[in-house]
């Protein structure tokens, strides 16, 4: 019998509302799939292709946990987002079938330091560290398809210490779910207990440190953290 030469890592799991724990397999990010949060950043609103980019599993912070102000950046952002639990994965996956890959839904937020990703974008170099940082994606519990459905419309918001900071709804996703799902498997193939966060609408901006951020998707729940 194989024996590991050093403690195996702990699987990272999210809480799934109604009870158990989805672990956590890799964790995929779409890039600008919002037009006016496009716009915002300085990018062009058409639709082009998706793009992606990833965070480590244990980079998820789990049932409304504190986050520290990370190292390093000045410009710390939040980015309210859709995420989708992949329950049974998949290669070429049809957007006719893709739904049928999907266990549920949660809130979450994808937190950037701004600086480091402007810094790697002008460099043209990877946004790991803007993106990919210890504790950077906080996530709520997860939502099972087989009793809210699939949201393809409804408001999603983020409030910073009760004040709106953004508000839309999903029906702006550029790429919707289905395709995003699709798209991604025909690069990857898909495996249950990935996660993808499917991009965030305008009104990203910075927080600093004893702010709460407090966000909602109608239909699918919220996600709560403070940055101390």
């Amino acid at each position: 019998m194989t024996q590991y030469v050093i403690e195996p890592p702990a699987v990272t799991a999210v809480p799934v509302a109604g009870g158990g724990l989805f672990p956590v397999r890799r964790v995929f990010c779409v890039g600008r799939n919002y037009a006016e949060h496009t716009r915002e950043m300085g990018g062009d609103p058409d639709r082009e292709e998706p793009f992606f980019f990833m965070k480590p599993a244990d980079a998820l912070v789990i049932n409304g946990a504190d986050i520290p102000y990370p190292v390093k950046t000045a410009d710390f952002h939040h980015e309210m987002e859709l995420v989708v639990a992949i329950g049974t994965g998949g290669r070429d996956i049809p957007e006719a079938e893709a739904l049928a890959h999907v266990f549920g839904y949660a809130a979450g937020l994808d937190m950037t330091r701004r600086d480091l990703q402007g810094q790697a974008k002008k460099a043209g170099r990877p946004w790991d560290m803007g993106k990919g940082f210890d504790q950077s994606g906080p996530v709520g519990e997860i939502a099972p398809a087989s009793k809210i459905g699939h949201p393809a419309a409804g408001k999603i918001e983020l409030v910073v210490n009760g004040a709106p900071r953004q508000s839309s709804d999903l029906a702006k996703q550029i790429w919707n779910v289905q395709e995003t799902i699709s798209y991604l498997s025909g690069l990857v193939e898909l495996k249950a207990g990935d996660l993808i966060f499917t991009g965030t609408p305008e009104g990203v901006a910075a927080v600093v440190s004893g702010d709460t951020l407090e966000g909602e998707i109608a239909g699918v729940g919220t996600v709560r953290t403070r940055i101390v």
